[in-house]
């Protein structure tokens, strides 16, 4: 049975998923565009007399453990299934306003020293960009998903925040060390 999940945007702060469980509880995620969610459930009975309401912040690896323990979405699933794969690893970029990537065109992963990564899709509001191409401009508030080796995915995401890739902790290690 699928659940029907409603989507409705928060211009400003991201956007609002609900449902009604089978029991009439009410659950809703806001996604905001800084990256944190607020995880609310609320259920009210018809006269308004029983109201219960509860809200819980969560960071985006707060969010990400809540979703593997509730057993994630059939897309967390599949890509988690993609990610059993050795030397793959999928992840998620949200980027911020002071993040370095922010305002930028997202470039070729290959020209930036990132061979072997793919910025899979950029997802904005309710639509997914796939394979976006080098000139795509990146705006605070959108979702990078790039597939790659951990190390390149981590090297990946230190440019996308700071601009430069930091260095090894082990600068003096042989190579391939």
């Amino acid at each position: 049975m699928m659940v029907d999940v409603r989507r409705v945007k928060l211009p400003g702060v991201g956007v609002l998923h609900t449902f009604v469980t089978d029991d009439g509880g009410k659950v809703g995620v806001i996604a905001h565009r800084s990256g944190h969610s607020d995880l609310i459930t609320f259920s009210d009975h018809e006269d308004g007399s029983d109201v219960t309401k509860v809200s819980l912040r969560l960071n985006d690896d707060e969010a990400h453990t809540l979703a593997e323990l509730l057993g994630g979405t059939q897309i967390t699933e599949t890509l988690t299934a993609l990610d059993q794969i050795p030397g793959l690893s999928i992840d998620w970029f949200t980027v911020d306003y002071d993040d370095h990537i922010a305002g930028q065109q997202l470039g070729a992963p290959g020209d930036r020293g990132f061979v072997g990564l793919t910025v899979v899709a950029v997802v904005r509001g309710d639509s997914a960009n796939p394979a976006p191409a080098p000139d795509f401009k990146v705006f605070p508030g959108d979702t990078l998903v790039v597939a790659g080796t951990p190390e390149k995915v981590a090297k990946a995401f230190s440019f996308f925040r700071t601009g430069s890739v930091a260095p090894r902790a082990t600068a003096d290690a042989p190579p391939g060390g």
